[in-house]
C-alpha cells in the first residue's frame, strides 16, 4: 500500500489480505490513506506552477461507465526545481520561459468552483509568501498581495507547453484514478488526491515511504469508521442493556457470577483477614 508505485485499491487490498468483508478492507485504506499527510510539511517555495483541470467522477458502481456522471475541478501547484543545481528554480523576469527544469513537489485539492476565493485560500495554504505564481492568466489568480504572479496567456496553444509539468501532473492523476480505482468518486476525493501527492513527492525513493507512514501514523489520533464516512453512530447514544448474572453449578451448589462463595469465609486460613 505504500511502496506499490500505481497504489493499491480496497478490492486489491482485501485479496491481497485475505479479508472476508470489502469493508473492512476499505477502511483500512481509508486509515491508510489519511495517514499519508504530514500536518507539518513544508508549503511549496521558489516558483511554482499552479492551475486547475476537470476530472470525470462515479456516482454508481458500474465499473463500466466510470466518464458518464459528472465533473471534480481539481487545482494543483508544482514546484519548478533547476536541473543544473537540483534546487528550486531562480525566478526570472515576468515572461522568460523556464528551460532545463524538473518537477518538484506538488499539492492536489478539490475546489468547488473557479472563483479567487476557493483558488486563493489554495495558494495561501499550499504555497509559501513571496513565491512566483506560473498560471495560465485566469482571473482569478491576481489579487493576492503576498505573491509573485507571471501569468502565461494560452489562447490556442496547448496548455502543457507553457505549463509544462502541472499539466504531466494532472495527466498522470487521470491515468492513476482510471486505472487503479476505475474513476474517483466525489466522497474522499481529497483523501484520494492527498495519496496521489505522497506517491508522487516519494517517486525517487519509494523504499522509504513504508517507514514515512509508519511515523506518520504514530501521530495521527485515531479515526473510526463514523469519522471517516461522517455519520452518526447509532450505538453512540444507546444504554447497552445489561443482562442478569448466570447461575453456575459449583461444588457448594448453584451461585451467581460475581457472588462470594457462601464459605468463603470458612475456608480461609486462621490469622488471615482476607
Amino acid at each position: 500500500m505504500a511502496t506499490h508505485s500505481n497504489g493499491m485499491s480496497a478490492q486489491q487490498l482485501m485479496g491481497q489480505l485475505g479479508l472476508g468483508s470489502y469493508k473492512t478492507a476499505w477502511l483500512l485504506a481509508q486509515k491508510l490513506r489519511r495517514s499519508m499527510v504530514d500536518p507539518n510539511r513544508d508549503p511549496l517555495e521558489g516558483v511554482v506552477e499552479v492551475d486547475q483541470t476537470e476530472m470525470p467522477f462515479r456516482a454508481d458502481d458500474d465499473p463500466d461507465n466510470p466518464l458518464k456522471t459528472g465533473k471534480i475541478i481539481v487545482i494543483g501547484a508544482v514546484e519548478v526545481i533547476d536541473r543544473a543545481t537540483g534546487g528550486a528554480q531562480r525566478p526570472k523576469a515576468l515572461g522568460q520561459k523556464y528551460l532545463d527544469t524538473l518537477s518538484g513537489r506538488i499539492r492536489l485539492a478539490a475546489v468547488p468552483s473557479n472563483h479567487a476565493t476557493h483558488i486563493h485560500a489554495f495558494i495561501k495554504a499550499n504555497i509559501a509568501p513571496g513565491a512566483t505564481l506560473v498560471t495560465d492568466g485566469h482571473a482569478s489568480y491576481p489579487g493576492i498581495a503576498e505573491y509573485r504572479h507571471d501569468p502565461r496567456v494560452i489562447g490556442n496553444m496547448a496548455a502543457h507547453i507553457p505549463l509544462k509539468w502541472i499539466h504531466r501532473v494532472f495527466a498522470l492523476l487521470k491515468r492513476w484514478g482510471l486505472g487503479t480505482y476505475h474513476g474517483l468518486r466525489r466522497q474522499h476525493i481529497d483523501t484520494y488526491l492527498n495519496e496521489f501527492v505522497f506517491r508522487y513527492n516519494r517517486r525517487f525513493y519509494r523504499h522509504v515511504s513504508f517507514e514515512t507512514v509508519l511515523g506518520l501514523a504514530a501521530r495521527h489520533s485515531p479515526a473510526s469508521y463514523w469519522d471517516i464516512t461522517g455519520q452518526q453512530n447509532p450505538r453512540k447514544e444507546t444504554v447497552p442493556a445489561r443482562r442478569n448474572p448466570r447461575w453456575r453449578k459449583t461444588d457448594s451448589g448453584m451461585r451467581q457470577d460475581g457472588a462470594e462463595p457462601a464459605n468463603a469465609d470458612k475456608t480461609r486460613s486462621p490469622g488471615t483477614t482476607g
